[in-house]
């Protein structure tokens, strides 16, 4: 069983950022794919960012490449999002992942508002 906790959400103007983190409680190894997906109202859920394995190989959305960057800290479980040049349509509720083989865990959400 693993839980996830996000912070950091919060509402920012449009060019400001943001940096989210997820702390993981429970059977988690540095193995295990981890990273951020986000849902907007009235959209599917989509991914954002992932993180996998100890050598942190990152998979971004087109969208947010070059403005968010997703870090790990294996010896503390958590992973963070630094965003940059923060958009309107960034606006959505951010959740934390977590991927151990056949199963998957997420976090409760996290607001993230972004005024125009």
């Amino acid at each position: 069983q693993v839980q996830l906790v996000e912070s950091g959400g919060g509402l920012v103007q449009a060019g400001g950022s943001l940096r989210l983190s997820c702390a993981a409680a429970g059977s988690i190894s540095s193995r295990d794919v981890m990273g951020w997906y986000r849902q907007a109202p009235g959209k599917q859920r989509e991914l954002v960012a992932i993180i996998t394995d100890t050598d942190s190989t990152a998979k971004y959305a087109d969208s947010v490449k070059g403005r968010f960057t997703i870090s790990r800290d294996n010896a503390k479980n958590t992973v963070s999002l630094q965003m940059n040049s923060l958009k309107p349509e960034d606006t959505a509720v951010y959740y934390c992942y977590a991927a151990l083989a056949t199963l998957t865990y997420w976090g409760q959400g996290t607001q993230v508002t972004v005024s125009s």
